[in-house]
């Protein structure tokens, strides 16, 4: 590494892998270190607020993952999990009235990796994936190592829109596309909730052109207000599912797990070998003993209330502060709310002058493929993590940031400027 005063020159460009220049990185965890510092409001990370577990429960869940299992949660484990955590996992599942053995599900190092490891199975470069327009930035982020031709498909208060995705099918044509890439359940980043007819459209058009459909659902449970819409696995058998207990239980046990065809399974499983060997037995203990030994389903209501209370403050917010250009989602459950703005505010732009006035969000730009131009207008912001009163702050410093950008357009317009 040659270093030049501010400047530092990589000895090692030339012999990168080319799948590295098209990646990026992940725009919520580079904003963390932001996101720590005591005088910023956060509205970035989807983060659950595990200070609401009963950490008293969960330290004792600790202490018997290594006096009750003995040896065997610090030891190597099997590819798939243990039995005992898919065992457990098939359990939850039946909430969602999907019936699984644990022989129909791999466990993975958090919904992430299931991620990355279902783009590492089925994307060569240039192949065809269809996801929401936005999407959940990581798995954008998963998907671009392997260098897809990412294609977005608009949604409304209702989900993605078949009218459009029918179009692009229609387009592209039977059997060129890998998969369709979707989050139907209070969406990252939109907050809005794929409608039944929907759900049931879009398995018919995933028979129609002979796609996969996977299913990512890591906020189902955080359902706060309305009716439960059912799962797409639970409605056909072929949809690939993916699950994880960070945002139910706790993410930092990067506990996840894929549900697939059995033919599929065994691809992933052999991509997983030679990715991790096996996940934490450790964790998975953990995981074992908490939703085995404890009263978690009483603990997500509460915290339940509490998200609740949160995305009632934001949107009140939002109602007093945002400018009426402005329009944003309504969601019934989750972590997030979409917001958009005129066209010419830029949020890239925007999220330093944002920083400065003691608040960050998720420009709406990394929920959508490099290079695509757009959510540039838009932004993601959380309200799962601070209290009804700093997201009433946040939201009102961000009015005023927004307000001084539309402001500073209006006089380039009236001085004839643009």
């Amino acid at each position: 590494m040659v270093t030049s005063g501010l400047i530092q020159f990589d000895d090692w460009a030339d012999i990168y892998a080319s799948r590295v220049e098209t990646m990026r990185t992940s725009a919520v965890r580079d904003l963390f270190a932001a996101a720590s510092r005591s005088d910023i409001i956060s509205l970035s990370g989807g983060m659950p607020d595990i200070a609401r577990l009963p950490l008293d429960k969960v330290s004792e869940v600790a202490a018997n993952a290594v006096k009750k299992e003995g040896v065997s949660g610090l030891q190597y484990g099997d590819t798939t999990g243990r039995e005992q955590t898919k065992a457990v996992i098939c359990r939850l599942m039946e909430d969602s009235d999907i019936h699984i053995k644990p022989e129909d599900l791999i466990v993975t190092t958090g919904a992430q990796q299931a991620l990355d490891l279902l783009g590492k199975t089925f994307i060569d470069v240039g192949d065809v994936v269809i996801t929401e327009g936005p999407t959940y930035l990581g798995a954008l982020q998963a998907f671009s190592a392997y260098q897809p031709d990412v294609h977005t498909i608009e949604f409304d208060d209702e989900g993605m829109r078949m009218d459009l995705l029918e179009a692009e099918l229609k387009k592209l044509g039977k059997r060129t596309v890998k998969f369709i890439y979707t989050i139907p359940t209070f969406q990252n980043p939109g907050g809005v909730t794929m409608s039944l007819e929907r759900r049931k459209r879009l398995l018919e058009l995933a028979h129609e052109y002979e796609v996969l459909v996977i299913e990512d659902d890591p906020y189902g449970r955080l359902r706060f207000e309305g009716e439960p819409e059912p799962c797409l696995r639970a409605m056909d058998d072929d949809v690939i599912y993916l699950g994880t207990v960070s945002k139910v239980f706790a993410p930092g046990l990067r506990t996840g797990w894929i549900i697939a065809p059995h033919p599929i399974l065994q691809k992933i499983k052999m991509v997983k070998q030679g990715t991790d060997l096996c996940g934490s037995a450790l964790n998975q203990v953990i995981v074992e003993h908490y939703f085995n030994d404890t009263p978690w389903k009483e603990t997500l209501a509460n915290i339940n209330v509490k998200y609740w209370e949160r995305r009632d403050a934001m949107l009140a917010a939002l109602e007093e502060f945002f400018p009426p250009e402005a329009r944003w989602t309504h969601p019934c459950g989750g972590f997030f709310v979409w917001v958009t703005l005129p066209e010419y505010v830029d949020t890239v732009q925007m999220l330093s002058v944002a920083l400065e006035n003691g608040v960050i969000f998720v420009p709406g730009d990394g929920c959508y493929p490099a290079g695509s131009g757009k959510g540039r207008n838009a932004m993601r912001i959380a309200f799962c993590y601070e209290e009804p009163e700093k997201l009433r702050e946040a939201i009102r410093r961000l009015s005023m940031v927004i307000e001084e950008r539309m402001a500073l357009y209006r006089a380039f317009i009236n001085a004839g400027a643009l």
